[in-house]
C-alpha cells in the first residue's frame, strides 16, 4: 500500500461534527465544506443542526428564502459522504450541559464516534462533561 493511501486512509477517519453556530455564516459553511469535500477528515452533522442554522439564518437574513437554504442543505447532505447522523435522539435525556439546546450536538457526536465538534461556544461544550 502507498504510504500517502494509508495516511489518508487514517486521517479520514477522524470524525468531526460541526455545529449549528459555525454553518451560519455563508463564508465559513463555505470553507467548512470545501475542507470536508477533500476526506482529509469526515465531517459530520444532523437535520436539526440544520434546522438551527438555518433557523438563524432567516431570522437574520430576510433577503433569503428558506427554499434557497433548502437549497444548501440538500447540497450539503448530497456532497459530503455520509455527512448525515441520525439515531442520536434517545440519547439526548441523558446528556447535561450548560445549555441543554446544545445536547443534541453532543447526542449526534456521540452517536457517529466524533473526535471533535466545531463551535465557537465553546462554554456550551466544557471540557469535565466531555471527558466522560
Amino acid at each position: 500500500m502507498p504510504r500517502s493511501w494509508a495516511w489518508a486512509t487514517e486521517v479520514n477517519r477522524f470524525t468531526v461534527v460541526y455545529d449549528a453556530c459555525v454553518l451560519y455564516p455563508a463564508p465559513l459553511r463555505d470553507l467548512l465544506m470545501r475542507l470536508a469535500l477533500t476526506d482529509l477528515y469526515r465531517a459530520r452533522w444532523s437535520d436539526q443542526i440544520h434546522k438551527e442554522w438555518m433557523t438563524a439564518v432567516l431570522r437574520n437574513r430576510s433577503v433569503l428564502s428558506r427554499a434557497q437554504l433548502e437549497r444548501t442543505r440538500t447540497l450539503m447532505n448530497a456532497h459530503v459522504r455520509d455527512a448525515l447522523v441520525d439515531g442520536y435522539q434517545s440519547l439526548i435525556p441523558a446528556l447535561e450541559l450548560p445549555d441543554p439546546d446544545d445536547r443534541h450536538v453532543l447526542a449526534a457526536a456521540i452517536k457517529c464516534g466524533a473526535d471533535l465538534i466545531v463551535t465557537f461556544n465553546l462554554d456550551d461544550f466544557p471540557d469535565h462533561v466531555l471527558a466522560s
